[in-house]
Parts: structure tokens; C-alpha cells; sequence
């Protein structure tokens, strides 16, 4: 076994852990963050996608070892019913998800892009969009949704930013 101090969500913790032991299952497992999926467990899916650095990754591919020095961020610190963040409040409005599963994972990826977008203060076509959510499936939704969604966000903060 091997102590490690995880940057998790702002709050430092430590675990002790195998060597082999995967973040995907750490984060669910010891950490109680049942927000993080695991769809396929082979990273073909997007489903247990955190931010590490605020760069999304696949836990079920990266060793909770690996991770020491660096912050990672779930979903749940994107926000709860009161606060969530724009993409979430998208994805509700425009019908970007049906079951749910792998809509924390859809999140995490297309947060730090929606961000990118905004800071550039631009409007990304459907196909740019589904280019950077292309390491994500969705069973349920066809995509439209989500595109829709991610459209949604961008266009919501670009156009509250014009007005004021």
C-alpha cells in the first residue's frame, strides 16, 4: 500500500492505496463521489471523465498514484441545485440528457471548451462541438441535445456580456 494526498474538489485527502488501484475507482470507492462513471473501463466511453489541472481526463485509464501534486476536479463541484454551472442549466433546458450516465462525463469535457469559447468570444460550429465532445457516447440522446446545449451556454454568456 501506498499513502497519497489527493487535491480533490479543493479538499486535500489521503488514502492509502495500491499502486495499481485506478482514480476512477478511489474517487467513487473512498472518496463517496458517485458522480464519476464507469461505462467501459477500456476509456472509449467519456463516462468517468474528470479535470486534472483543469484538463479532462479518464480516470478509469489513470492510476490514483499519478495523480499527487495536481488538482482534480468531479462534477460534483460543479455546482449543486442552487448553483449549478451554465452548461448543466443548459443541458437541462435543451433535453441534452435522458438517463444521465454519461452526463457527468459529457460535463467535465465540454466545461474547460465552453470556457475556451467564451474567452475567445466566439460561436463554435455543431462540428467543432461534436469534435470536442467526440471522446464522449451518450446511448440515449443522438447528440442533438447536447450540441444544443453546449450552444445554449455559449451563446447565453456571450450574449449577457453584449448587453452589459
Amino acid at each position: 500500500m501506498t499513502e497519497i494526498t489527493l487535491a480533490v474538489n479543493g479538499t486535500a485527502k489521503t488514502v492509502d492505496v495500491e499502486p495499481r488501484r485506478l482514480l476512477a475507482d478511489v474517487l467513487r470507492n473512498d472518496f463517496n463521489l458517485s458522480g464519476v462513471h464507469i461505462g467501459c473501463a477500456h476509456g472509449a466511453c467519456g463516462c468517468c471523465t474528470v479535470q486534472i489541472d483543469g484538463v479532462p481526463r479518464l480516470s478509469c485509464l489513470t492510476f490514483a498514484v499519478q495523480c499527487e501534486n495536481v488538482e482534480i476536479t468531479t462534477v460534483e463541484s460543479m455546482g449543486g441545485p442552487d448553483a449549478t454551472h451554465i452548461l448543466q442549466q443548459a443541458f437541462k433546458s435543451e433535453h441534452g440528457l435522458q438517463c444521465g450516465y454519461c452526463t457527468p462525463g459529457f460535463i467535465m469535457t465540454l466545461a474547460p471548451y465552453v470556457d475556451t469559447m467564451l474567452a475567445q468570444r466566439r460561436m463554435p460550429s455543431d462540428e467543432e462541438i461534436r469534435e470536442a465532445m467526440s471522446g464522449n457516447i451518450c446511448r440515449c440522446t443522438g447528440y442533438h441535445g447536447i450540441v444544443s446545449a453546449v450552444r445554449k451556454a455559449i451563446g447565453d454568456q456571450l450574449g449577457s456580456e453584449a448587453a452589459a
